[in-house]
Formats: C-alpha cells, structure tokens, sequence
C-alpha cells in the first residue's frame, strides 16, 4: 500500500468521509458553549473546541473499529471497513487513536485548569464505550455521556465553572442521543441478535420504535425547561418547535423498521441539532441577555 493509499485508509478508519458523527458530537457542544457565553463565545476557545470535537469523534472511531474488529466482519454494514477488511492492523489503529487523543490534549493546554481536569474523564468515556456493547444492556446511554461531555469542557473554558446548568443540559443530550442511536441500532439489529451483542434497540425489543419517540420528547421537554430556566425568548422556542417538526418526520421513517429508512432518520438528527443550535444562537442574538 503506497502512501496516497494509506492515507485514504487512514482517513475512512477516521470516519472522515462520513462527517454525521463530528456533526452529533459538535451540536451539543455549541449549544453548551453559546449557553455559557451567552451567545457571544471567545474566538479561540471556539475554534479549540471545533478542532477538539474532529480530533476526538475520529480517535473514538479509530477505537471502536479496534473493539468491534471480530465483530464488523460480520456486519453488512460495518464488514467493508479497513480494520474488518484486514487493511489495517491492531498496531495501527492503537498508534492513529493515540496520536490523535494527544493532539486533543495539546489542543487544550491554552485553557484553564479545570477544562484539562474535564479532558481525562472525557477520553476514557470515548475510549471505554466501543466496549460496553458486550456487557451492558443500553451502550448507547453511555454513549450520551460520552457525547455529552462537551457540555461541561465548554462551560470551563467559557466561565472557568460549572453551574447546575450543564448537568439539565447533559441529561437533554442523553435522551438526544439515546432516541438517534437507537434508531442506528434498528438498523444493525438483524445482524446484533445473530452475535450476541447488546443495543438499546434489542433491549427495548417491540418497543423499539417507542422507545426512540419517547426519549426524543423527554429531549425536547428538558430543552423547554431550560428556556424557562435561562429565560429564553421566541427564537429558542421556534427553533425547539422546528426540531420537533422534524423528530415527527423521523417517526414516518422508522415506524415500519426499514433499514435503510432507519438510517436515514439516524442521519437526518444532524438537522435537528443545527435547528436547535440556531434557535439557540438566533435568541442570543436578537434578545441579548
């Protein structure tokens, strides 16, 4: 394998060239960060955490790859991936995720104290959930945690503190991300049941496609309690009806758990995300606080 080649490799075991899990990971981030500012973020601890949030989404892809590479062969979704398809061994992988959780940390070493103290807890959850999905019955919980810490890192580097605040937000991004994998879940699920690995999605068995509604609502219930919380105006709240007006439409698409329209409702959330963020930022702006 020549250089050119390598790299290409390299960057698909990255996930670069399918951006929707940089996009899940920085929508909660921006929301954090616009919230702790009060709409008008520090330049630099912006684009810190926008680099932060590729670097980390690409190591834990790298990792999950390195956790599931017995597991992805067996796939028809994953079994075409480097690691599945033997173009990148286990050395490899464990060095590329390294390198760039190091890089992150170098990212961050500008900021305060507390934000470097928040990156270890960050790290181990994006490193240690490829490997729930043996043990625990709801990996994509743990996931939302993992997704979620972008929240409290963004509060620290914004306000050097950590207000209540942070935690209503992280549980609205737990439900977010609960309801978009488990409908990513359905997907692989046919081929999950045959190896025995756990997902929300088996776990909620018939209640699957319940389940995904049920966390979405309990998301966009948490998100109006903190517009009544950080007294928002209009905007936060036309952007909170436009991503419910979406959430139904991903409802068509899952409710008769065809595959290929389950993953497209998993990839459609980035709309959701943005339309909450620009709700968010649109508020900020006209109605400053």
């Amino acid at each position: 394998m020549n250089v050119a080649d390598r790299i290409k490799t390299y960057a698909q075991l990255m996930r670069l060239d399918k951006p929707i899990g940089i996009l899940l990971l920085l929508w909660p981030m921006l929301w954090g960060l616009w919230f702790a500012a009060q709409g008008f973020p520090d330049g630099q601890v912006l684009v810190i955490f926008v680099l932060g949030t590729v670097l980390m989404r690409s190591a834990g892809c790298v990792i999950n790859d390195f956790a599931d590479r017995k597991i992805d062969p067996h796939v028809e979704r994953t079994k075409s991936r480097p690691m599945a398809a033997g173009r990148v061994s286990s050395r490899e992988a464990l060095s590329l995720a390294a390198g760039l959780s190091f890089c992150a940390f170098l990212l961050i070493l500008p900021l305060n104290q507390l934000t470097i103290l928040l990156s270890v807890p960050a790290l181990f959850l994006a490193g240690s959930y490829p490997f729930t999905k043996r043990f625990f019955a709801m990996p994509q919980a743990y996931l939302g945690i993992a997704f979620s810490f972008g929240i409290p890192m963004a509060f620290a580097a914004q306000t050097h503190s950590l207000p209540p605040l942070i935690w209503i937000l992280m549980l609205a991004n737990l439900f977010w991300v609960i309801a978009y994998d488990t409908a990513y879940a359905i997907v692989d699920k046919p081929d999950d049941l045959k190896i025995g690995i756990k997902t929300s999605a088996i776990t909620f068995g018939q209640f699957d496609v319940l389940g995904v509604m049920v966390c979405h609502t309990c998301f966009i219930a948490i998100m109006l309690v903190i517009g009544q919380m950080q007294q928002m105006n209009l905007a936060y709240y036309a952007g909170l009806m436009a991503a419910s007006g979406l959430i139904a439409y991903q409802y068509t698409l899952i409710r008769n758990r065809d595959r290929a329209l389950c993953f497209k409702a998993f990839l459609h959330n980035n709309w959701v995300g943005m339309t909450v963020f620009a709700g968010i930022a649109l508020d900020f702006l006209l109605f400053p606080h």
